[in-house]
């Protein structure tokens, strides 16, 4: 009889044992011959030499399957115990499975284009406006560059701009003060990665959210970055910003030129960054547009008359510096 210790510290507990232990629970029934612990990532098993290594390969294939897709069935268990390949969603487009499974993968064209973008490009800038689905692409490219160790790292930025309001004085410590401004940003998060695995991850900053003013003096290797709301960066912050880019990262900025928030006395550092850059190689660009907005459908009617409602009023202000003029 030995004792063997297997860890399974890639992959969510929660979402490896089940609710209430029961995948737990049929892989106990599953090894009766073995008497087993499980506690966090580790599990003791004791038993024979030759048990014991069976029943580590397949917490190892198991380990697998629920980091890929997020979850554990009865029947997944059971086939890859019995040394079957269990039946696997198939979908090509498949981006991420995120949490219990759901699969996440572009809904339209230019979801599409800005894979393709980030995958040849170290830079992409994902451009268009509000409900087309640029930073939640952003975020699942960088979960699944995480997921399949090609980086070692996220770090997820936003200006600290607030939307048309002043929110005055927050309380709290530095992360409770800007945490109202990242909060879309841990949203996506939440959709793609088990709490307990999320926390992790932000406790050990192997994802990091911060705002963009604590990127200066940093450079930033073997990770994906992703620059949300970058409209409502000045000049001088996405310049400073673009140039954090290190060995064996990338970077995708999304923005929309028509949600700025800034005073209308400084100049947004996308529309700038746009014009100086648009003949570097190596850099992506996405347009979305009206049609790719993929939440509820009256965002895309909420749209349509805020661009009619803005015409008229451009309109309306050229019609009377022309009559002041005559």
């Amino acid at each position: 009889m030995i004792e063997r210790i297997v860890i399974i510290d890639n992959v969510d507990p929660v979402s490896f044992y089940g609710v209430n232990n029961s995948n737990m629970q049929l892989i106990r029934n599953l090894f009766p011959k073995l008497r087993m612990a499980a506690r966090g990532s580790v599990i003791k098993v004791i038993g024979d030499e030759h048990e014991t290594a069976e029943f580590e390969k397949r917490i190892k294939e198991l380990e697998e399957y629920c980091i890929k897709y997020n979850k554990l069935t009865e029947e997944v268990i059971l086939d890859i115990v019995k040394g079957k390949s269990p039946e696997t969603p198939r979908n090509d487009n498949v981006i991420i499975y995120g949490i219990n499974g759901k699969p996440i993968s572009p809904r339209n064209e230019n979801q599409a284009l800005m894979v393709k973008s980030v995958r040849e490009n170290d830079l992409t800038f994902a451009l268009g406006p509000a409900g087309t689905g640029k930073t939640y692409i952003a975020i699942a490219l960088a979960v699944r560059a995480l997921k399949n160790r090609e980086v070692r790292k996220i770090i997820l930025s936003r200006p600290a701009v607030e939307a048309g309001e002043k929110l005055g004085f927050l309380p709290g410590d530095m992360k409770d003060k800007i945490d109202p401004y990242l909060q879309p940003l841990y949203d996506a998060l939440e959709d793609m990665i088990p709490a307990v695995k999320l926390k992790e991850y932000m406790e050990t900053n192997v994802i990091q959210i911060a705002p963009l003013a604590f990127m200066r003096g940093r450079t930033l290797n073997d990770a994906v970055i992703v620059l949300d709301e970058a409209q409502n960066t000045t000049v001088q912050q996405i310049k400073m910003f673009l140039t954090r880019l290190g060995m064996n990262a990338k970077m995708i900025i999304t923005g929309d030129a028509t949600q700025i928030d800034l005073p209308r006395s400084v100049t947004s550092g996308l529309i700038q960054a746009l014009k100086v850059l648009k003949d570097v190689p190596g850099i992506g660009k996405i347009e979305f547009a009206k049609k790719d907005i993929v939440r509820h459908a009256l965002v895309q009617r909420i749209v349509d008359a805020y661009n009619h409602f803005d015409k008229e009023q451009e309109a309306e202000t050229a019609t009377a510096h022309s009559a002041e003029e005559q």
